[in-house]
């Protein structure tokens, strides 16, 4: 399931890496703040990998569309909810601020025909019959 957000991208937390038994690993946590309502709404995300580089590339203030996954995993009774980003791009919506530097010609490399998933309203509620499954 693929949902996206659009907002400012209002922090960058510190990079984390450590030692698995895959290999070493790193991440990224990021705060956008959306702007479609009276109240807007401050969300945490997290880069893996590869994203992480991606992420550096966008300042504070750039409004960014994030396509992202949720997942909840339970521990010692409790659960933790992640929001992990798989691609982090610049909204190209109105009124949205110039890119930042070494952002444009990154946006522009990628392919025009690369396959987008279908926006999803991050509010998006689920009833019955959008639950139908082809098996």
């Amino acid at each position: 399931m693929a949902l996206e957000i659009v907002g400012k991208l209002i922090k960058v937390l510190p990079e984390v890496t450590g030692q698995g038994k895959n290999g070493p690993w790193s991440k990224q946590e990021f705060v956008i703040e959306t702007m479609d309502s009276q109240y807007p709404k401050k969300v945490c995300l997290t880069a893996w990998g590869d994203k992480v580089a991606d992420l550096k590339q966008f300042a504070d203030g750039d409004t960014l569309k994030a396509t992202f996954s949720a997942e909840s995993r339970e521990y010692n009774e409790r659960w933790y909810t992640e929001l992990r980003a798989f691609r982090i791009e610049l909204s190209e919506g109105e009124g949205s601020p110039a890119p930042s530097r070494g952002a444009a010609p990154q946006a522009q490399s990628r392919p025009a025909a690369q396959s987008q998933p279908a926006p999803m309203s991050f509010n998006a509620a689920f009833d019955e019959e959008s639950n139908d499954l082809p098996f």
